[in-house]
């Protein structure tokens, strides 16, 4: 009976997992067969699956516009710059937190927890009249600094778990012969961390390369502006170019399929190893 039962359970969690699974890639299913439509077509009923009028004109129409063009250099640019400079820094800052003792530790620690918990909603308005007054609004470091207050958190946090999971013995193994504590983390801890730094760097982009609100209300021209921004854009007075909208928008997930695709075994890897703590 036990065995039954179980067999049972195992059936119904792969229909649900099933089921689950086709609700949520439904979506970008049918994003992606709405960009090779016609407008007419896309709010037609009964729904037409396979347009006959089956066309590139929306992907021609982003590929050809060099506005549209500067809002993916853009937004490759600040997404890459986020992550570089989130894994730098966080990679100094996590590697002190797990191997030295200094005052405010703790201090430091639940403060950088407490910013986690705050909604980026409620920082709009004040960090939008600081960036402001300091002259940076309209530019590309209004959007890095503001994407590395969000990332910077999370990444010390996670990285720091996974630097906690690694023997202080290795540290003490290249010092013994006659490395510093700063060989010891670049040469040691960090290639070994590749697992939790990809996951960190993979998070980084995605939050950097989606985000929507920030890239508004901090930008005002498309020379700085980025791909949710100008998808939004397309949102005209008296008509909407639904199939564009919807053609930037498969472009504009590829690259988070495309880090998935190739790096999901280092995602799930440092995902689960930073959350551990020795």
């Amino acid at each position: 009976m036990v065995g039954e039962r179980k067999w049972y359970m195992q059936v119904i969690t792969i229909i649900l997992l099933i089921i689950g699974a086709i609700f949520a890639s439904f979506p970008v299913f049918w994003m992606f067969l709405n960009s090779f439509k016609p407008n007419s077509e896309i709010f037609a009923w009964p729904p037409v699956w396979i347009s006959e009028n089956f066309t590139f004109d929306a992907y021609l129409a982003i590929f050809k516009n060099p506005e549209t063009i500067r809002l993916f250099i853009n937004s490759y640019f600040i997404a890459f710059t986020v992550v570089i400079l989130t894994l730098i820094v966080s990679i100094l800052a996590a590697y002190s937190f797990s191997r030295f003792d200094f005052r405010g530790k703790q201090v430091i620690n639940t403060a950088i927890v407490s910013v986690q918990a705050v909604p980026p909603i409620v920082l709009l308005i004040p960090y939008l009249s600081l960036i402001v007054t300091i002259g940076l609004y309209n530019t590309y470091a209004a959007l890095i600094l503001t994407y590395l207050l969000f990332t910077l958190p999370y990444a010390v946090l996670m990285i720091t778990g996974y630097f906690n999971t690694l023997p202080k013995d290795l540290d003490e193994a290249v010092m013994i012969d006659g490395g510093s504590k700063f060989r010891a983390l670049w040469s040691i801890l960090v290639p070994v961390s590749v697992p939790g730094l990809v996951s960190v760097g993979m998070y980084t982009f995605m939050l950097s390369w989606n985000e929507y609100l920030f890239a508004l209300a901090l930008t005002k021209t498309n020379e700085f502006r980025t791909v949710p921004v100008g998808i939004s854009l397309l949102m005209g007075q008296h008509a909407y170019e639904w199939n564009q909208m919807m053609a930037m928008s498969v472009l504009g997930s590829l690259p988070v399929l495309i880090l998935f695709l190739f790096f999901q075994r280092y995602f799930i890897a440092g995902m689960t190893s930073g959350a551990v703590k020795s």
